[in-house]
């Protein structure tokens, strides 16, 4: 079992994606592996054949746990005497055969070949094995598709995740394989490539609650219909576990105020056709906010702090983390050290986030440290929300949409401005109403104080 991250102790075998006498290529996803922090293949260390599944799917294991051994047809390479192919060159030879071009395959799986350790490897290996494929090269791992051409399993998850039918599209790679871009493209085609079904939502991040939304980046999504009976996925299972542990061990405590963004939303269009052509990421309010309310966690520390047995653990560090909805699950990925970076480096290292959320692309270490988060519930028109604490965390806060009303001002004029509600959920177990609503005043000055003489 793999360590998917520094935190990480144990996995759940999720899915196996190879049988015992399947081959496996160097690189190519063989296994899915859950934990508590995020779903991920892994990539088999070495070229060869499953003789055995050890551990069984949805089974949870200490890592560093051997779950599988691969028999290794490339581990011995020295010629026969009599100049001939060793037995484990023939089988390596016909595993290549059957399987078609290398490189397109390790495309396939996104993975990248290389002389480094292999992520997460801690793989049970046993020696070479001499005897033929267990299937003759029928069963390898690429099965054939509607058209006769080979896949890999990344690519016909791919498939399935984008409701792309794989007889309709015109394989790319060598032999006319189909690979993931070619899924890609056909996803982005339309309802010509079978994606009716498919939802491609430009969204907000959600909190890690049963609130409505997706990501700022683009989350594809399986329309639910009446009627269906929808089997809990292993990362949907560990959702309502927190989610549980949350509200049943944090006593959950809400309130709001109410913020006047003028002139910050003035400052954000004055730069964010700049920003976006030097950057390539899209500068929205998130980063502005996210560097108020790190300067009011230094004002108030005990907003950035956990309740354990021994006491108030006040954090060192400002990790922030953002609760995003990314293919049909919720992530709270984390900005480490946000407290040490200007807004530019806030917008950039959120758009990182973002973009490795929609790609699927998030590890372990991504998602692991926060100590207080941010939740953009405003993007979906959201004015008013009530999120689930994060568990070990004291404090959620959310922006909610930008909306223009008739304001009286404090010489008793009308005029229009841009009004915020922010919302906060808080753990009464560390903090109580003075210190949330100090902390939610604080924050409400820093943001009405940022104009368009600021910068990035």
């Amino acid at each position: 079992m793999p360590q998917l991250g520094e935190t990480v102790t144990e996995g759940t075998v999720a899915q196996w994606l190879k049988k015992p006498g399947d081959s496996v290529e160097k690189y190519e996803a063989f296994v899915e592996v859950s934990t508590d922090k995020v779903n991920a293949e892994v990539p088999s260390p070495v070229t060869g054949i499953i003789r055995e599944l050890i551990v069984k799917e949805g089974e949870t294991v200490p890592t560093g746990t051997p779950i599988a051994i691969i028999d290794d047809v490339v581990a011995e390479t020295t010629p026969a005497p009599n100049g001939s192919a060793s037995p484990a060159e023939q089988v390596a030879a016909t595993l290549r055969q059957a399987q078609g071009d290398t490189g397109a395959s390790k495309a396939e799986a996104n993975h990248q070949a290389s002389d480094e350790p292999v992520p997460g490897g801690n793989v049970g290996l046993s020696g070479p094995s001499y005897s033929a494929p267990a299937n003759n090269g029928a069963s390898n791992g690429a099965p054939a598709g509607p058209n006769g051409v080979r896949t890999s399993p990344a690519v016909r998850r791919l498939a399935r995740e984008h409701s792309v039918d794989l007889a309709s599209v015109r394989g790319s790679g060598s032999n006319g394989r189909i690979t993931a871009n070619d899924i890609i493209a056909a996803a982005k085609a339309g309802p010509s490539a079978g994606v009716a079904a498919t939802i491609m939502a430009t969204a907000a991040p959600v909190a890690p609650a049963a609130s409505s939304g997706g990501a700022t980046a683009r989350v594809a999504a399986r329309a639910a219909r009446p009627g269906d009976l929808i089997p809990l996925t292993q990362a949907r299972k560990i959702i309502a576990q927190r989610m549980v542990e949350s509200k049943h061990t944090a006593p959950h405590a809400w309130t709001m105020t109410e913020v006047d963004v003028t002139n910050v939303w003035k400052w954000r269009a004055r730069e964010k056709d700049a920003f976006e052509k030097e950057y390539g990421v899209k500068l929205t309010l998130l980063p502005f906010f996210i560097r108020a309310a790190v300067e009011s966690l230094a004002a108030f520390p005990l907003m950035n702090a956990s309740f354990t047995d021994e006491g108030i653990r006040v954090h060192a560090d400002v990790n922030v983390g953002l609760a995003i909805a990314a293919g049909g699950n919720l992530v709270v990925p984390v900005i480490r050290h946000a407290d040490q970076l200007s807004i530019r480096g806030i917008a950039l290292a959120a758009g990182e986030l973002i973009d490795k959320a929609r790609r699927n692309r998030l590890g372990a270490d991504d998602l692991a440290g926060g100590t207080f988060t941010v939740n953009n519930t405003g993007a979906n028109g959201s004015i008013l929300s009530a999120p689930i604490l994060v568990p070990g965390q004291t404090g959620i806060v959310t922006t909610e949409a930008v909306v223009k009303r008739p304001v009286v001002r404090d010489d008793d004029s009308i005029a229009i401005r841009s009004m915020m509600n922010v919302c906060m959920s808080l753990d009464h177990r560390v903090v109580d109403g003075a210190v949330a609503s100090g902390f939610l005043s604080d924050l409400k000055k820093r943001l009405e104080a940022m104009g368009p003489t600021g910068s990035l």
